[in-house]
Order: structure tokens, then sequence, then C-alpha cells
């Protein structure tokens, strides 16, 4: 069992990512896919006329401000365009794809955090209203009932809080909880970018290698949102995961080329 989670920021080849899946898959592999879909979702919310705001947190964690409006044109980009689009992709190539959102079963759950603290001119603020939280229960069993009939799950935010409200979680730290609950041998997280970078955005500083219990110290390398991805490796690894490569999903065959060693492994 592997987990691949791909992203979604510019530059990435869902093509590609699900060509070779599917190869994969028909080979006799068996994957749980997540996506992600930010570019979009910002592209989105400008043309609806509510663009996104992005929060630091005052350790250093960049996350999107979820309003109840924000919310609304997260699951229609995250769970319509690109979910539906990426399903219609494995469906094209042969493969019986059934597209998910976290919230679906409660397949990710977790607490809702109302409130986020975000720094701000040097000065620490606090914003109400937030709809997000960290997956903290995997509906394994729906999971597994899909692939015991043959079907590749792709899933993607947001989650369901225990009250059964639709909140947004990150997709790497999600996939990394999904890949503990699976038990699987590893977790793939694919992006615009190699791997972790020692030196952002220079791609010949390609970290190649962190063993498993040194991932946090190696948070310092990494810029945006790859921290949230160290983060998940760091979880990912402390539950029993295999290994987790940091891999490019620009081009090629970036499921084989992250199993065969191409990226950051974390082992």
């Amino acid at each position: 069992m592997i987990v691949v989670k791909v992203g979604g920021s510019s530059g990435i080849d869902y093509d590609a990512v699900c060509r070779d899946l599917a190869g994969r898959w028909k080979a006799g592999e068996r994957f749980v896919l997540v996506h992600g879909g930010s570019g979009e979702t910002n592209r989105v919310a400008e043309a609806l006329g509510h663009p996104p705001k992005f929060v630091t947190s005052p350790s250093g964690y960049t996350s999107r401000f979820t309003d109840r409006a924000t919310l609304e044109i997260f699951e229609m980009v995250y769970c319509g365009k690109m979910n539906k689009g990426i399903v219609e992709r494995l469906q094209r190539l042969g493969v019986n794809a059934v597209g998910l959102s976290g919230l679906d079963g409660r397949i990710f759950e977790g607490k809702h955090k109302d409130s986020v603290r975000s720094v701000e001119g040097g000065k620490v603020k606090v914003l109400r209203g937030d709809h997000t939280g960290t997956v903290e229960k995997v509906n394994t069993g729906l999971i597994e009932l899909l692939l015991g009939a043959g079907y590749l799950p792709v899933l993607t935010p947001p989650a369901a809080s225990y009250e059964g409200v639709a909140i947004n979680v990150d997709g790497d730290r999600a996939a990394a909880a999904l890949a503990v609950a699976l038990k699987a041998e590893a977790l793939l997280l694919l992006s615009n970018v190699p791997g972790l970078l020692r030196a952002y955005p220079d791609e010949s500083s390609l970290i190649r290698e962190i063993p498993a219990g040194d991932v946090e110290a190696y948070l310092d390398f990494a810029q945006d949102r790859m921290k949230k991805k160290v983060l998940g490796a760091a979880e990912a690894v402390a539950g029993g995961v295999g290994r987790v490569v940091f891999g490019d999903a620009r081009a090629g065959e970036p499921v084989s080329a992250a199993l065969a060693g191409q990226g950051t492994v974390v082992s």
C-alpha cells in the first residue's frame, strides 16, 4: 500500500501523474491518491472577488485563513474541478477511480479550530471565524472497502469536524495521517520542486536523504508550504510508515521516479 499526495501549485503535470499511477495500478500495485488545489483555488477566489488571505503563525507556518465564503470556494475547486478532473483522467486510462472528500463518510476527521493566531506587522493577532483543523482520525474502513472492491480512492480536503462541520485541513498532513492509519509502506509527497532544497529555489541544492529521526532538524531548509510537508513526513515516519519521498510532479513518471528514490528520501 502506497499513499501518493500530489500538490496543487502551478507546474504540476497531472496527466503524467495519472498515467504513471494507472500503469502501476494495472500491474497490481495498490494506491490511495490525495490531492491539493491551492493554485486553482487562489485563481477562482480572485475571480469571484474574494481573494485568498494567508496567515503566518508565530511558529512560522503559513496557512489559508478559511472563513465560510472561502470554505465554499475551496470546496468548489478541491471537491469539484480538481477532484473530478483527476478522476476523469484515471477513468480515461482504464482505472475505476472514486473521488471523495474527507468530509464524505468522515474519511478525515478532527477538531474544528475557530480561531487562528497570525503574525501581522510584528504583532500577534487572533482571527476568529476560521474553518480549519488537523486530521486526528481516519476512516480506514471506507477506504479498505473501496480498495477491496477494486476502486482507486482519490481523496481531497476538507475534513469533517467532530460536530460534522467541514474544515480545511493541510493535505500533506492528512496524507501522512492516512499513510499511518493504512500502515502504508511509503508516502510520496509530489510537488513542483524536485524535493527539499538546501538553498531554495536552487534545484541543484537538493537534499537527497534525511534520517527518519532527524526530520524536524531540516525544517529550517523548508520554505512556506514545504514546512507542512516536512512536518507531515515527520509524523508519517514516527507513525510507522516505511519511508517518505518528496518528489517532482512536473513531468516524466513522477510516481515511479519517487519510488526509485529520486527526490528527498526520508527513512
